[in-house]
């Protein structure tokens, strides 16, 4: 089913990384065995798969030929013994006339009733007389209708090693009647010999349904069981998807939990020093007839936010800007007088550097981010890079989400800036006269950058071949929850899958 979180704000993030190796060895093991994300299919999802998986049995299964030759033999007064032999039994057709799932202890059921299938077969009679010195046969092809057939099978849905396992549980077919109709030769004459095949005919596509469906589970869960346990987001991080805990059933639902974290390409976490997650109802959905949810806890995005500031990459030389005049001492001559006088109309750039992981917070009404920054601001001189100050910032601000195919994807907006010197080569600063500056400069590169790497997303764990259907966001204390309807296209995964099932 389903399957499976995420980052969305790579400026928008978690806490503080632990910085010796002994901590991070540590934290790290307690956070692959927890779940920061969870999957639930809903009763309106499990009739949606059922479904899908019924009509792909179907279409897998036919034609579907019985192995068996039947013969019997009969002893007729007059005749004398009679040789009856049926072959080439096929199923050509099913037809389903309803179908449910149903959650319960024991498993998942799926039971499939009113079920009608269509056979053809071929047909012959032989036997000797004393009336005749020469053996007497007939043969032709007859056209079987298997009506009133019930097919069910209840199977087990478990942690195996961070994939989902299925194990059988139980399976069957009950045939209610069959219809047999003769063609070709004196059919007429020994349709009613022919019925009393009806039994071994009904046993016979009783037992390779139920063989078939028995195969199709293993194949089944095969197909989980090498679902990916990472999902690559880029060259430098993927997204954890490995399931930390059993499923757990309801009446009309599952949900499973996965790690949710992004990792290195070490398969080391993101981890930072505050990184707790109380247990809370794990879904907010306003439509409760939604198919699918997924529910991310901010630690998913604090775990990227974490992952990306460990490998270096939140810092910026910003040398090009929409007002390029900002980037010339004479830009700033009336801002900063002393850096114009001593380094007249030369070139300047900004180096930008994260001084720790930006924090994200989520709340019921939005998602707020704090970013930490150090600005230095560089003189270049015939070739020379000079430092001449150092402003720290703390950028706050909101950010908005959206569905982008399935990657979950988001803007993020400007909310307040403060400024300190933190320290400077050529004398104290006026700050309230580069407040507005750096504002702009915010405002005007770095909402825009980062903005164009969060409009593309981060995946969902959903399995390919799934598309999200009229998607809703919702936000609650510390998650972020999409509730989405699904749609389904043909997908080489579960394709190969049911093929397999011939």
């Amino acid at each position: 089913m389903a399957s499976l979180a995420l980052l969305f704000f790579l400026i928008i993030s978690s806490t503080f990384l632990f910085s010796h190796a002994a901590n991070l060895q540590l934290q790290s093991s307690t956070t692959q065995d927890e779940s920061f994300t969870s999957i639930l299919v809903s009763q309106n999802g499990l009739d949606f798969v059922k479904d899908l998986l019924v009509n792909k049995a179907i279409s897998s299964i036919i034609p579907l030929q019985l192995p068996a030759t039947i013969e019997k033999s009969a002893r007729i007064p007059f005749l004398g013994n009679v040789n009856m032999v049926i072959s080439n039994v096929t199923i050509y057709k099913i037809d389903v006339l309803s179908s449910y799932v149903k959650l319960g202890n024991s498993g998942i059921a799926i039971v499939a009733s009113g079920t009608t299938c269509n056979l053809t077969m071929n047909w012959r009679y032989s036997y000797s007389t004393w009336l005749v010195p020469f053996e007497i046969s007939d043969e032709g092809r007859a056209s079987v209708e298997v009506e009133g057939m019930e097919v069910g099978l209840t199977f087990g849905l478990e942690n195996h090693e961070g994939t989902l396992k299925l194990s059988l549980v139980d399976s069957g077919c009950y045939v209610k009647e069959i219809t047999i109709k003769l063609d070709g030769g004196a059919s007429w004459l020994y349709q009613g010999m022919i019925n009393a095949f009806e039994e071994q005919i009904a046993s016979a596509v009783e037992s390779a349904i139920t063989n078939k469906l028995n195969d199709g589970i293993l194949k089944l869960d095969s197909f989980l069981q090498s679902l990916p346990k990472e999902i690559p987001v880029d060259d430098n991080a993927f997204l954890n998807v490995s399931v930390v805990e059993n499923p757990i059933l309801s009446n009309s639902s599952i949900e499973v939990d996965i790690n949710g974290l992004f990792t290195d390409m070490k398969n080391v976490p993101a981890v930072s020093k505050n990184y707790w997650q109380t247990r809370q109802p794990s879904f907010f959905c306003t439509d409760q007839s939604k198919m699918l949810g997924i529910s991310l806890d901010e630690a998913v995005f604090n775990s990227a936010s974490a992952l990306y500031y460990d490998a270096e990459f939140m810092e910026w030389i910003v040398d090009k800007v929409p007002d390029q005049a900002l980037l010339n001492t004479a830009g700033w001559r009336f801002i900063i007088p002393q850096l114009y006088k001593k380094y007249p109309n030369d070139d300047m750039d900004l180096n930008i550097s994260l001084s720790s992981p930006p924090v994200i917070r989520i709340s019921e009404r939005k998602i707020g981010a704090t970013v930490y920054a150090d600005v230095i601001i560089d003189v270049v001189e015939a070739d020379q890079v000079i430092p001449v100050a150092c402003i720290s910032l703390v950028i706050r601000g909101s950010g908005s989400v959206k569905i982008v195919g399935n990657n979950l994807g988001g803007s993020v907006k400007l909310d307040d800036l403060q400024m300190s010197l933190k320290w400077s080569k050529i004398g104290s600063l006026r700050m309230y006269l580069i407040q507005p500056v750096m504002w702009t400069l915010v405002q005007t590169v770095g909402i825009p950058y980062a903005n164009s790497y969060l409009g593309k997303g981060f995946p969902l764990p959903i399995i390919r071949g799934f598309t999200l259907q009229n998607p809703e966001i919702v936000f609650s204390s510390s998650k972020v929850s999409v509730c989405s309807d699904v749609a389904y296209s043909e997908s080489d995964d579960l394709d190969q899958v049911l093929v397999h099932i011939r």
